[in-house]
């Protein structure tokens, strides 16, 4: 960050030269001539010591212009250090078995192999599209097949498979969940280019972006292994056939992106022991007795520890591990995220804190919907409603329970933001926004530990007492 510099002390100067102090006034080094006109001179000394005020704002007023808080943020990275230093040496085998139930075992990662079927699927489709071997009936029926599968598959692996933990689950679901919207947007792209072609104009999709060493790129010329699996390892979910390339591959960026995953998933690792696990251990006698002073009492508890640690995941995985991403892959589109922190609505945080699905539901999704005649509102429903599909998938499906707690506060979103964008403006808004993420997700994480804790530990207490 750069900013104003300021003195805040007034002493002697180095011999020899002139410094401003805090008041703006300037002081005579001791090593200068004295002047030719000692009365003139001493009077200005007796002035210049008198005042020592001038007109301006505190540091922390948007007026003032500054804007260094560098020392603020390290201050912050210090303190959540310092409070989860021990939670960092308490157990880390325990994150290990959150994945693991077995050693000898390994569910979801074996899931994330097979999903290569699914790719080639996908390229073996287009390929046959390209050369007019099968119709677009057909090569729509089969990706009607392909993506169905993709979705369907992994999802009843995870319910039938009693050696898949919660967290191996959400990994493999969410690696499925990608792999599901890269390959439609695949799909629509590669359609995109064929249409074209029988109107033999140019493809605008397949229009040169990127770096002047890499080759041009047309349909069906990238319908190969390297193009397909280099878009399925790239930090986006719009397919297109020549990506924007960075020069070359910069080591000490990734380098400090590298530090930056390992350093801030310990500190992930430790807050959650420090602060999550614990809170949601004494949420529970609460739940079971109804008793809803303390259960506002635990979650209010809850909040702040769990946005921290929402923030800290954030900066991990759009700033630290995608900029990795990027970089090892030399693709030039860096913008994950915009100014979310500013919004002062609903709808501005939902387009600007997650940019590539933000750039997919635009694309592929929101456009369609409004070429088609709807309107407005119906298509922005309709995004929320996929949206609200895939968090409660990704939350339902590991955890072998159908609460739609995620389902319901993915819709709640859509009157929050007709109240925010009708009666809240500026910082209102903006206050509005942040209450909503502090307060909405301990809320839904507290439902599902507690519906969690009652179906696999209540259930179970009579059984274990007679042991």
């Amino acid at each position: 960050m750069t900013g104003r510099t300021r003195r805040s002390t007034i002493g002697p100067t180095p011999a020899g030269g002139n410094s401003k102090q805090a008041n703006g006034s300037k002081q005579s080094s001791a090593g200068e001539k004295t002047p030719s006109h000692p009365s003139h001179s001493n009077g200005k000394v007796k002035k210049e010591k008198q005042v020592c005020h001038v007109l301006q704002e505190s540091l922390l007023s948007s007026a003032s212009g500054y804007s260094n808080y560098r020392g603020i943020l390290n201050w912050c990275v210090v303190m959540l250090v310092s409070a989860s230093l021990y939670g960092i040496l308490v157990d880390p085998i325990q994150v290990v078995s959150l994945f693991l139930k077995d050693p000898y075992s390994w569910p979801a990662p074996c899931l994330v192999i097979v999903s290569n079927v699914f790719i080639m699927a996908a390229l073996y489709t287009e390929r046959r599209l390209s050369v007019g071997t099968i119709s677009e009936t057909t090569g729509t029926f089969l990706y009607l097949v392909n993506l169905t599968t993709l979705l369907c598959f992994p999802s009843a692996t995870v319910l039938t498979l009693t050696s898949m933990t919660p967290a191996g689950g959400v990994f493999a679901l969410g690696v499925y969940t990608i792999l599901f919207m890269k390959l439609y947007s695949y799909k629509d792209v590669n359609m995109w280019c064929r249409e074209i072609r029988h109107t033999k104009a140019r493809p605008s999709v397949a229009q040169s972006n990127g770096s002047a060493v890499h080759a041009h790129v047309s349909y069906p010329g990238n319908l190969t292994h390297r193009d397909i699996y280099y878009f399925v390892f790239a930090p986006t979910l719009c397919y297109e056939l020549n990506f924007p390339r960075s020069p070359r591959i910069r080591k000490s960026f990734l380098l400090r992106r590298l530090f930056e995953m390992l350093f801030f998933i310990q500190l992930l690792i430790g807050l959650v022991q420090q602060w999550i696990v614990p809170t949601i251990q004494n949420s529970m006698k609460p739940f079971q007795d109804m008793d809803f002073s303390r259960m506002m009492e635990r979650m209010l508890k809850l909040a702040v520890p769990n946005h921290l640690i929402w923030l800290i995941f954030f900066y991990w995985f759009f700033h630290s591990s995608m900029n990795f991403v990027a970089e090892l892959m030399r693709f030039g589109d860096r913008e994950f995220y915009r100014d979310w922190w500013n919004s002062e609505t609903v709808t501005y945080f939902w387009s600007n804190w997650n940019i590539p699905v933000h750039k997919w539901c635009l694309r592929h999704f929101y456009k369609p919907i409004m070429m088609r005649g709807a309107n407005k509102w119906v298509a922005q429903t309709a995004v929320f409603l996929v949206s609200a599909f895939f968090h409660e998938y990704l939350v339902s499906v590991p955890l072998k329970m159908f609460r739609l707690w995620a389902f319901m506060g993915m819709m709640s979103q859509i009157p929050l933001a007709w109240f925010v964008g009708r009666f809240l403006r500026g910082n209102h808004g903006n206050a509005a926004v942040w209450i909503s993420l502090i307060i909405g997700q301990p809320v839904a994480v507290l439902m599902y530990v507690h519906d969690y804790y009652v179906i696999h530990y209540i259930d179970l207490a009579p059984v274990l007492s007679l042991l």
